[in-house]
């Protein structure tokens, strides 16, 4: 059955979903967490991107203690929240450029798999069509801002969705732990700070502390994914 898409219009926010084809692992090892979380960064711009130079470039601002990624570009999108899960991804992306969200996406999805079937010695096409869901109301920009970084516990609490959430505390622990997603960015916290644009959401969410709390309280107190059902995702 063929993915039924949103137009995606400039100005507009979307949330997307990147997924490997046949659920393969598309991060085996942690070297690809980090492949990834640099191509995001990378691949968000109109001009060709060749990875092994903007890496050299890299090392160099480092070792020059220079702001890594410290460089002006023509976005295509910008990325205000992403988690990565061993099979798929989550971005959730406001499209600045005409067609920014596709070309974003293509670009990214070229270039990792790339690496990726040269590293693992495969071929063929790594991801599936991705899937975009459009986000209309405030309302609904929260609730995916707490979906898409409440996803990751999936991984330690299997089958929550359907029974519940058994350990919050273990769970708000690992959330506040887990490096792949842009959350511990919104908490305070620095890990990937140059790949997402986060005035916008902080402001919506009101500030780091109430990032915490919102997403605290949703596991504490939500057992349920019912909030979330009108987004149509899995």
């Amino acid at each position: 059955m063929p993915i039924k898409r949103p137009q995606l219009v400039n100005g507009e926010i979307y949330h997307i979903v990147i997924r490997a084809t046949g659920d393969i692992l598309m991060f085996k090892d942690i070297s690809d967490y980090y492949r990834g979380i640099f191509s995001i960064y990378e691949f968000n711009t109109t001009n060709p991107v060749i990875i092994r130079e903007r890496r050299k470039n890299r090392v160099k601002e480092k070792q020059k203690n220079r702001e890594p990624f410290s460089d002006t570009r023509d976005w295509l999108v910008e990325v205000l929240a992403f988690s990565f899960m061993p099979n798929h991804i989550h971005l959730l992306l406001r499209q600045i450029k005409n067609k920014g969200i596709s070309e974003f996406v293509r670009k990214f999805g070229a270039g990792y798999a790339g690496y990726f079937n040269k590293k693992y010695n495969r071929k063929g096409p790594l991801f599936a069509k991705f899937r975009a869901v459009y986000i209309k109301n405030d309302k609904q920009l929260k609730t995916v801002f707490i979906y898409i970084h409440a996803n990751p516990f999936s991984l330690i609490e299997p089958g929550w969705k359907e029974k519940g959430i058994d350990n919050s505390k273990k769970v708000i622990n690992f959330l506040e732990n887990y490096k792949w997603s842009s959350y511990l960015d919104y908490i305070g916290k620095k890990n990937f700070p140059s790949v997402t644009t986060r005035d916008f959401l902080l402001e919506t969410m009101g500030g780091k502390e109430s990032c915490r709390k919102i997403v605290k309280d949703w596991i504490k107190y939500k057992r349920e994914i019912k909030d979330y059902l009108e987004l149509t995702i899995e």
